[in-house]
Parts: C-alpha cells; sequence; structure tokens
C-alpha cells in the first residue's frame, strides 16, 4: 500500500534529503529552490509517498483555478517539477504511487493534472518508467519541448575546443585576442542589468526572474547559483547563469551579452569557459535551455547551440483529465 501525505513544514529536512538522494531529484524540487517565491503567491499541495513507512516518492505542486476546473500543476513555480523517485524502484512500485497520486488528487477535487517531468539526463540510472506509468493512467503529451544539451567528456582543453564548429573557433579566438576574461563573479546586479536590457530590446520581455528574486535565489543556494561574467578591461560584456540542478548536470538558465560589443562575440568566450568548468568539475551534461517555444523552434537559436556541441533532448508536459 502506498500512503500519500501532504507536504508539511515540519517534514523539510526528510524533503531535502530525499530530494538530494533521489534517482532524479533536481535543484528545482527542494524546498529551499521553492522558498524563493512569496508565501502566498502558489497554493502549494506538495505530496510526499511512503510505501511501508518508507519515503519512496515525493510530487511538488501547486493547485489553481483554470477555466473553472482546478488544476495540479507540477511544478508552476519551477522549469519542471514531476515524480522524484527512490532509487532502485521499479516499474510496479512506481506505477502504484502513479495511481496513489492521482486518485488523492481525484478525491480533493482536482480535474486536470499537468506534470513536467525533467529530461532523461537528469537520472542518476535513465530509464522512462514514470513516463509510462503517466501514460498507463491516461496522461498524453501537452507539449514536447527541446533542450540542448552538451554531454561533457572530453580529455583536454584542447578536446573542448575542438567539438565546437569552425566558425565558433574563429569567435573564440576573436574574444580571447580582444582581452576578453571570464570569472566567477557574486556581483549579480551588472550581469542582470545586460540581460534585462537585452531581453527588452530584442524580445520586448522581461526575465524570469526580478533582480531581487534572483539575488534570493543566491542567497538561499550559494553553492547552485553560479554567475559566470566576461570582462574587457574589468567591464562586463557578457554572462550565463549556472543552476548546478543535480551531482550530473548543470543548467545555463540565462545567457546574455551587451549587444554595444557583439562584434567581439563575448558569448563564445563565456560558454568555453562554462563546458570547461563544468567538465573539470565532473558533471556529466550542461544544459543550454529549450529553443522551441510551444513546440515552435527558434531555428537560429537552435544552431547556435549546436555550435557548441549541443544535441536536443525533449522536456515534455503531460496532461492528465480526470
Amino acid at each position: 500500500m502506498i500512503q500519500v501525505h501532504e507536504y508539511r513544514e515540519s517534514k523539510r529536512q526528510q524533503w531535502e534529503d530525499f530530494v538530494l538522494s533521489a534517482d532524479n531529484g533536481t535543484l528545482f524540487h527542494r524546498q529551499r529552490f521553492i522558498d524563493y517565491h512569496p508565501r502566498g503567491r502558489f497554493d502549494n499541495r506538495h505530496l510526499m509517498l511512503y510505501q511501508g513507512g518508507t519515503l519512496a516518492a515525493v510530487l511538488p505542486g501547486l493547485v489553481r483555478d483554470e477555466q473553472g476546473s482546478p488544476t495540479l500543476v507540477s511544478y508552476g513555480g519551477a522549469s519542471y517539477g514531476g515524480l522524484v523517485i527512490a532509487p532502485g524502484l521499479g516499474i510496479a512500485d512506481i506505477s502504484k504511487i502513479c495511481e496513489a497520486a492521482v486518485d488523492h488528487w481525484a478525491r480533493q477535487g482536482v480535474t486536470r493534472m499537468l506534470v513536467t517531468q525533467p529530461p532523461l539526463i537528469y537520472m542518476a540510472r535513465p530509464n522512462q518508467y514514470v513516463d509510462f506509468c503517466w501514460a498507463r493512467l491516461g496522461a498524453t503529451y501537452l507539449k514536447r519541448e527541446i533542450t540542448a544539451v552538451i554531454p561533457l567528456r572530453f580529455r583536454d582543453d584542447q578536446a573542448v575546443i575542438a567539438s565546437f564548429r569552425s566558425e565558433t573557433r574563429t569567435a573564440l579566438r576573436k574574444g580571447q585576442k580582444a582581452g576578453i576574461e571570464v570569472r566567477q563573479s557574486d556581483d549579480l546586479d551588472e550581469f542582470y542589468h545586460i540581460l534585462e536590457k537585452n531581453l527588452s530590446q530584442r524580445h520586448n520581455v522581461k526575465p524570469t526572474h526580478t533582480a531581487e528574486e534572483l539575488k534570493k535565489l543566491k542567497k538561499l543556494l550559494p553553492d547552485e547559483i553560479i554567475q559566470f561574467t566576461a570582462y574587457l578591461r574589468n567591464k562586463p560584456l557578457a554572462g550565463i547563469t549556472v543552476f548546478v540542478c543535480n551531482p550530473r548536470v548543470i543548467l545555463a538558465f540565462y545567457i546574455s551579452h551587451d549587444q554595444k560589443y557583439q562584434e567581439l562575440r563575448p558569448v563564445n568566450t563565456v560558454y568555453h569557459e562554462v563546458i570547461r568548468w563544468g567538465w573539470q568539475s565532473g558533471y556529466q551534461h550542461l544544459d543550454l535551455g529549450t529553443f522551441t517555444l510551444n513546440m515552435q523552434p527558434n531555428w537560429g537559436l537552435g544552431k547556435f547551440k549546436e555550435n557548441f556541441g549541443a544535441r536536443g533532448f525533449l522536456r515534455e508536459t503531460f496532461e492528465l483529465r480526470m
């Protein structure tokens, strides 16, 4: 039998420890990450699922009203959520856990579930048992976005550069010859200014996080939020904000540059440093984020990321109507 309990603050440490040791836990599943949202922003209803008294899975989620329909979203305040499972669980156990979660939400009056599972690269032992079990219960794909992933397997730094396409290597040499240097920085404001201006000029949108939210995340997770910034004589030109998602995967959450210095290709220099740092630090994959939106590809962005050796993996959102 699976016992289902809604998360309570008294279970915080158990939740955190479980996510850190789970087969597919990520930064986005941690309560410490969820904490950056102001209290009351979401109607959080996270689940903890026990088997024989042992915590076997957790499911972060919030409930919101969509056109009069109570909808469970996992997770509405992060890039992805979904079921986090203990190492070694087989398909029969995972099937029972999914059934118990759906039954719990149906009894709570939820009529629809939206679940975004992490891509396969985030798993310690990649498999698609969870996907199968959601589908077995009637879930269908609401959307299947593509995220660009670089495998961090290199002999040496020359092998890193050799993995880039020729035009990318040329752009990298141009920035290095100009004297661009990349450093880790605790000054998030200087990069955020570049990010905010670039997104406004090019896409007329704002960053996902405000500057204060990003700094709050850095305070909550100082070792998991890392800023890489490119400088030319101490002037910031470009940067990448890296989220350390788990021991296997780092995610380039924000990537931006100052348009005035585009001819120096400072982003290429930052990419190279982040890739090199990730490989040397023992991570297996660098996730560069999606280049599709609602399944519409941005071909230019996809090609740019492929120039650094990236290939696409699916970030899938399941929909289940009860």
